[in-house]
């Protein structure tokens, strides 16, 4: 891969989009590698965490490459959009729970991608934002649906109606970031989290996100016997047994076996 970046660190990997010079912005080529790089990490069963990022100091990720879309027809944005949303899809269903570790720039494409992931770290020189409709399109990447999602339709709209910016402090004052920290301390604030999760047991946090996930788009009923199908399938694994069992024996480190 040219544009994406792989490593793996205990159970930990991280996917850094790798193109600096043009503030990591997403071209057909990098949206195409990120969807091979997720089916690579996706088939590592010993991976129980996923962080995804960009290189260099100044962006996450800016957007989605202008220079390629400027002369796409109706018809080639289409293609364009499906492909970026079934691989921003394909993170927020991803079999683990992946985090952002935002790292500057977050705007158009880039705030997509992190608004897939579950949960977002800033760095305090982050900068989040839907510029779209001052280029003369919507958001494509399923900005319009995640962001009302995650702070409300009102705050949604006058972001993405306004098309301005907004640092990483009032981020986190809407809901759309989790935590904001100072810039040499993202990383390792992403991987001690990631770290901390992948110390859980893997099938029951997987079960957990996709009972949250699945039940955001029902009714709280339907949630609920989502959520009791999900509980009761924990007790066909080992996981289950071996964590229980360390609870009433006072086993304080347990290593789970993802079974």
């Amino acid at each position: 891969m040219e544009t994406i970046l792989i490593a793996k660190e205990g159970h930990v990997a991280t996917i850094t989009i790798n193109r600096p010079k043009a503030l990591n912005a997403l071209s057909t080529q990098v949206l195409t590698e990120l969807n091979a790089a997720l089916d690579e990490v996706a088939a590592d069963q010993d991976v129980y965490a996923l962080v995804i990022t960009g290189a260099g100091e100044k962006s996450f990720v800016a957007g989605a490459d202008i220079a390629e879309m400027k002369d796409k027809s109706v018809e080639e944005a289409a293609v364009y959009g499906k492909f970026g949303n079934e691989v921003f899809r394909k993170i927020e269903t991803f079999r683990c729970p992946v985090i952002a570790a935002v790292n500057g720039f977050a705007l158009g494409g880039g705030c997509e991608l992190a608004m897939s992931c579950d949960i977002r770290i800033a760095a305090e020189n982050a900068v989040f934002g839907q510029p779209e409709v001052g280029l003369g399109i919507t958001p494509g990447f399923g900005g319009t649906q995640r962001l009302a999602r995650l702070v409300g339709a009102g705050i949604a709209k006058e972001m993405i109606y306004t098309a301005r910016n907004i640092k990483a402090d009032r981020a986190a004052e809407i809901g759309l970031v989790n935590k904001v920290v100072a810039a040499e301390e993202l990383m390792p604030t992403v991987m001690k989290m990631a770290a901390g999760i992948a110390k859980n047991a893997p099938i029951a946090v997987a079960y957990a996100k996709k009972a949250i996930n699945n039940g955001l788009q029902t009714d709280i009923d339907n949630g609920i016997a989502i959520e009791v199908e999900e509980f009761s399938n924990c007790f066909a694994t080992e996981d289950q047994t071996y964590g229980m069992t360390c609870f009433l024996e006072k086993v304080r480190e347990k290593q789970f076996s993802n079974k």
